[in-house]
């Protein structure tokens, strides 16, 4: 640990959920000083609870805490639920990061906005795409990511960050179970064969799943470089980078991967590749929105990532005999 990473100040929103809890520790291993924010899972005094469309409680942690950088993983991150409670869900996916882009310009704070591969339509034949590709959001939560990431760039152009990665999973909340993540879950869709429900499984659509503890890693290595850099240096920084994992699944694919580490037949699991049914409603998903990683690359930052059967085994290990 270096005497400049001690005296620094990461606050980390969200830092109860999937991803925010991984940069948390991951900021605590390396050394740092961090405050996380939570909500309904808060543990002060680490993690402090934190309505964040609470503008005036907001505005003044950040005023007390003065971080250094501020990584904001907390957004509402299901298009389902963003479709059924669009106010809600622009509230927290784009009112909060103009909030949060705004405060930390005036505190001259590194702000690193989480968004989504979801900003890019997914249209075969285009991916992977780079940073700086056009975006056309295929749903409503999309938008609400792509229209944060504008607040993002508009709110603080110095030093805000966009930081896009597609669908993780990890190591899951046991409150909260698998349904954290929606790669997780579908550990749930292989366990549950005794109850003899077949399930159709997407089939169709690529992704490309990716492990938080990557994220955390890679999200410590960039605020260390971006904060190190000089003002000069600051501007020639990307503002907008992408990580993602390389191995390409469907759903159905990751269930046979899941079948295949704990011994399970999937034979209830029903792929399903005739894509998406405009005609039956439901939120739109986008075929392949593979995100290229060239632009972390560049800037010299380690984009390996753990290999998907192989956390997988480590961490069923437990139920293999």
């Amino acid at each position: 640990m270096s005497s400049q990473t001690a005296n620094r100040t990461a606050l980390v929103t969200g830092a109860t959920g999937l991803l925010g809890r991984e940069v948390f520790n991951k900021f605590e291993i390396l050394g740092w000083n961090v405050i996380g924010t939570g909500y309904s899972r808060a543990k002060p005094p680490k993690i402090v609870k934190l309505d964040l469309t609470d503008g005036p409680a907001v505005e003044s942690l950040i005023k007390e805490k003065k971080p250094d950088v501020i990584v904001h993983c907390a957004a509402e991150r299901s298009p389902e639920v963003c479709d059924k409670d669009a106010a809600r869900a622009r509230e927290l996916n784009v009112d909060t990061v103009q909030r949060l882009a705004e405060l930390t310009a005036q505190q001259g704070t590194l702000f690193i906005y989480i968004s989504t591969d979801y900003v890019f339509p997914g249209t075969p034949g285009d991916a992977p795409y780079e940073a700086e590709a056009a975006t056309n959001p295929p749903n409503f939560y999309g938008q609400t990511k792509l229209d944060g990431e504008i607040e993002t760039r508009k709110g603080n152009p110095e030093r805000g960050v966009v930081f896009r990665v597609p669908v993780l999973y990890g190591d899951v909340d046991e409150a909260k179970g698998e349904k954290e993540s929606a790669v997780n879950v579908l550990l749930d869709v292989v366990w549950n064969r005794e109850k003899k429900k077949e399930v159709q499984m997407d089939h169709w659509s690529l992704r490309y799943p990716t492990n938080t503890r990557d994220v955390a890693r890679v999200l410590t290595d960039v605020s260390e470089k971006y904060l190190s850099a000089s003002s000069e240096e600051l501007s020639k920084l990307p503002k907008i980078l992408q990580f993602s994992a390389e191995e390409k699944m469907t759903k159905y694919e990751i269930c046979q991967t899941l079948g295949e580490i704990t011994g399970l037949p999937i034979d209830h699991i029903v792929p399903n590749a005739k894509g998406p049914d405009a005609a039956a409603g439901g939120t739109v998903r986008p075929f392949d929105c593979h995100l290229s990683t060239k632009a972390l690359k560049e800037i010299g930052i380690d984009t390996d990532a753990i290999r998907f059967s192989g956390w997988w085994k480590w961490h069923l290990g437990a139920f293999r005999h």
